[in-house]
């Protein structure tokens, strides 16, 4: 138990610095473009990008999960999931390109045309990643992930500012994607060596574990996407725009909080399946982190949502702030949850995860289909803030069938977390009136900085307060407080040996 938890803290430091650096580029990459492009530029491109996922979604064979799953997958293993994938990925590219003219013609926008048959040509890079690429967060090794993550998205990042500040276009977001996959084609081969061959050998023992993750793939596709498709039908390619840039940067910080450990977690959980006890243990650690790095997170993004979006990107980018008070809103409260998904992936639970996805699509496409009907794009918001919440059950029914932890305790497990996010969110409103001083006197940046500090303070404070008089119990306190002494014990060891 401790050589895993050491092995998934290293892993988890090395995927948090790199979904640090990746979403450090990410974000700049954002505001540069918001910047230099138009909203509707970001519309037509998320169309495309909506019906490539959904269409994809059909077609998805999860073959990572399948390896990692497998007790010792050899080379035909790989072989044949790169024959799989490479297949998967020709057919789906050429059935893209094929519905790219009657798409453009059903949304009115001729540009889609080209978006659409450049997105078929990345879709067929998609299909030849080196498969042994996932062996490494099987054997909990990331340093090499942190590479080639960050190696690719540097090269997109990189592509979409040249390409938008010559052009002023679209393709600068197009070009981006193809760029950062011939770049992570190009990067995973040279660091982990592999000749593929066609194969199919092994193909009923990874469609077998593969079948119910892509029927809930499909169904969590159409749910998470075909918002904006409406959208861009009845509203235009502006508002898609404003609602899917809003969207991104919503579910920046919890997500970049929660990815390292559910990167690292499915595999970590796969080990420990056969102890329930040390499982069920694991996980309350585990979430009660999350929960405590992520809620605040996000909560302090819809705070701070004003003020980011006009000093970053502008005055034409202010349709969006609704949309990253709403959605970042609701993104922290989910990740009271967030980690029944590779719980459930490590337990073989694949059936359960499928039949909840399916459940809250059938909820959530009559209410943002109405939302939208009677409110535009903030009846859209409320309808899913409102499945949101319903998803948070949901993943708590989970956790209770899975390994037997009841619903309250799971609540009560994040206690000082939700507390201390509501101390927080007094703090920053009551500080209202000090940012706009701070405005009027320094700026805009004086005013977001002010704002943060004064929110994360109160965070801290009164997290550390409740866990002391609680008699300083085990939790996510506790573990903040080793990380912190064990960095500054490395440094002090640097600083003498010097």
């Amino acid at each position: 138990m401790n050589s895993i938890a050491s092995r998934l803290a290293k892993g988890s430091m090395w995927i948090s610095a790199a979904r640090g650096l990746v979403n450090l580029l990410g974000f700049i990459s954002t505001i540069v473009l918001a910047r230099l492009l138009a909203p509707s530029d970001f519309g037509v491109v998320a169309i495309g990008n909506t019906l490539l996922a959904i269409v994809g979604s059909f077609t998805a064979l999860p073959l990572s999960q399948a390896l990692i799953q497998h007790k010792a997958p050899t080379a035909d293993h790989f072989h044949t999931a790169w024959t799989l994938g490479a297949l998967k990925g020709i057919l789906l590219g050429v059935v893209f390109a094929i519905f790219a003219q009657p798409a453009a013609s059903f949304y009115n926008e001729p540009h889609l045309v080209n978006v659409m048959y450049a997105l078929a040509f990345s879709m067929c890079l998609s299909g030849l990643g080196n498969p042994r690429r996932i062996m490494l967060q099987k054997s909990l090794v990331f340093w090499q992930d942190f590479m080639l993550s960050v190696s690719q998205k540097l090269f997109a990042v990189a592509t979409a500012i040249v390409v938008a500040y010559f052009f002023r276009s679209y393709w600068a977001l197009v070009l981006s994607i193809i760029a950062g996959q011939i770049a992570s084609i190009a990067i995973s081969y040279t660091a982990l060596p592999f000749l593929p061959k066609i194969r199919f050998v092994h193909y009923r023992d990874l469609l077998s574990f593969s079948m119910w993750l892509t029927f809930s793939q499909v169904v969590n596709t159409l749910n998470w996407r075909f918002d904006q498709l409406l959208i861009g039908k009845l509203l235009g390619r502006t508002e898609v725009g404003y609602y899917t840039v809003g969207d991104t940067l919503a579910v920046m910080p919890t997500r970049e909080a929660t990815q390292p450990l559910t990167q690292t977690l499915f595999p970590a959980f796969s080990q420990l399946n056969g102890n329930k006890e040390r499982l069920r243990q694991g996980y309350r650690r585990a979430q009660a982190v999350v929960t405590a790095v992520a809620l605040p997170l996000g909560v302090g993004m819809a705070l701070v949502a004003y003020p980011m979006v006009e000093f970053f990107m502008g005055a034409k980018w202010l349709a969006a702030v609704p949309v990253i008070q709403a959605l970042a809103s609701i993104y922290a409260l989910q990740t009271l949850g967030s980690l029944a998904q590779p719980l459930g992936l490590s337990l073989g639970g694949t059936r359960m995860l499928f039949i909840r996805d399916t459940q809250l699509f059938a909820i959530r496409l009559p209410l943002i289909a109405a939302g939208l009907y009677f409110g535009g794009l903030h009846g859209v918001l409320i309808a899913r803030m409102f499945t949101g919440t319903i998803a948070i059950g949901f993943n708590f029914f989970i956790v209770r069938s899975l390994i037997g932890i009841p619903v309250l305790a799971q609540i009560l497990s994040n206690a000082r977390s939700l507390t201390s996010c509501v101390l927080m969110g007094l703090a920053v409103y009551s500080a209202q009136d000090v940012g706009m001083f701070l405005q009027a006197e320094f700026g805009l940046l004086p005013r977001l900085l002010g704002l943060v500090a004064i929110g994360g303070g109160v965070y801290l404070t009164s997290m550390f307060m409740m866990w002391w008089f609680a008699g300083r119990p085990i939790g996510p306190e506790t573990e903040l407080l080793r990380v912190v002494t064990g960095t500054w014990a490395r440094f002090e060891r640097y600083r003498l040996a010097r």
